[in-house]
């Protein structure tokens, strides 16, 4: 059930012709408390689209009674017009279920710099029966409804003694970290406050979401959302319920890699004894964003001095002739040398691990990254078309 899984929210998942297919493309998920706390984050990409702008002024006192989230269309670049629509669409909401507009989140992924007055009636439509569809059932349609080229839906649950955690993700695209890295709602029934609500969120997604890296592109609509109902009466010690949400995010993450368009390769990129966790995650990501080491990976060549050729474009601290590399459990590279032969080293299998030693501190990071395919490229081409 995902976001209804934990008590005190319903949700709902409709279509209203906002997608070509006639598949779901409006999700409600709304919190009956008795808390209404939320919070969230938000892409830092520059370029933000209307509804981040306004779910960052929402979300500011730590009040949040709804969330309205569509698909086919990403109201960004759409000037004026698309404010108004998502002020309209939150009102819409607000007057519907008696809560105010002001405390009403707005969510919209799809193609940039379109819109008209149909995809408003749409989006409005589709607000107005999602909320006349409202249940304790409805997580799962609302999952389905924020899909986009998703082939499949990401959802997440969490049971604790008496408490929970539900979630829902959306994104095969365009997943690049910047705070957040796609469509997340997550709820909870657990008694927490909003100040516990954000630290604990900015937290997970900064070890999850925010180390999903997998084709280096920052989306203008990225949000992920935490609603807390505190239907459980249940206030839980505060560490526990971090690791609880963690837990929850990195499922989710894991979930999103793994459907991450056209790839053929899920890449945990592991760095090891780096003299910061900064300087991992550099690391890290300097090889995830790397074309020449992900093709590479596609066509199963362990082709280890692309990873020190990346890594060497970094500022982090380490020598890169005392690096050490393995790839799917084989040392392939030994103080920046030549160990154990490519042949040894299979990458046929989906999952692929690569392991970069630094040899330099005791700190750890860990990057989710995908191979870059034919696939990748043919469905990008023509995203728009």
């Amino acid at each position: 059930m995902s976001v209804t899984a934990p008590q005190g929210f319903e949700a709902a998942g409709v279509a209203v012709g906002l997608k070509s297919t006639g598949k779901p493309d409006v999700a409600v998920v709304v919190n009956r408390g008795p808390l209404k706390v939320g919070a969230a984050v938000f892409t830092s990409n520059r370029a933000k689209a209307n509804p981040i702008i306004w779910s960052q002024q929402v979300v500011a006192d730590g009040v949040v009674e709804a969330i309205v989230l569509n698909s086919g269309g990403a109201n960004c670049f759409t000037g004026s017009f698309g404010f108004q629509t998502t002020h309209q669409t939150a009102e819409k909401a607000a007057e519907l279920l008696g809560v105010s507009a002001g405390d009403v989140l707005i969510c919209s992924t799809g193609l940039i710099g379109t819109g008209d007055d149909a995809f408003r009636a749409k989006v409005l439509a589709g607000t107005e029966q999602g909320i006349a569809e409202l249940s304790a059932d409805g997580g799962e349609a609302a999952s389905l409804a924020i899909m986009t080229t998703d082939s499949r839906p990401k959802r997440a649950v969490v049971s604790r003694d008496g408490w929970s955690i539900g979630g829902m993700a959306k994104g095969a695209g365009m997943l690049a970290p910047g705070l957040a890295t796609m469509l997340v709602v997550i709820t909870t029934d657990a008694v927490i406050d909003a100040a516990q609500a954000d630290a604990a969120l900015r937290s997970a997604t900064g070890r999850t979401f925010d180390r999903l890296d997998s084709d280096g592109c920052m989306s203008t609509n990225d949000q992920v959302t935490l609603m807390v109902s505190g239907a459980s009466g249940i206030a839980p010690d505060p560490d526990d319920f971090a690791a609880a949400l963690a837990e929850v995010s990195r499922d989710l993450a894991k979930q999103l890699q793994g459907d991450a368009e056209g790839a053929s390769h899920d890449i945990t990129i592991e760095v090891r004894n780096a003299a910061s966790e900064s300087d991992a995650v550099e690391v890290g990501r300097s090889v995830a964003r790397n074309n020449l080491f992900k093709a590479a990976i596609f066509g199963n060549d362990p082709n280890w001095g692309r990873v020190l050729a990346a890594i060497g474009t970094t500022q982090a601290a380490f020598d890169p002739y005392d690096v050490d590399v393995w790839m799917n459990g084989v040392r392939v590279c030994t103080a920046g040398g030549p160990d154990a032969p490519r042949e040894d080293v299979d990458l046929t299998p989906r999952a692929t691990d690569l392991v970069i030693d630094l040899k330099v501190g005791d700190s750890t990071a860990t990057i989710l990254t995908n191979d870059l395919t034919h696939d990748y490229v043919h469905e990008n081409s023509a995203y728009s078309s």
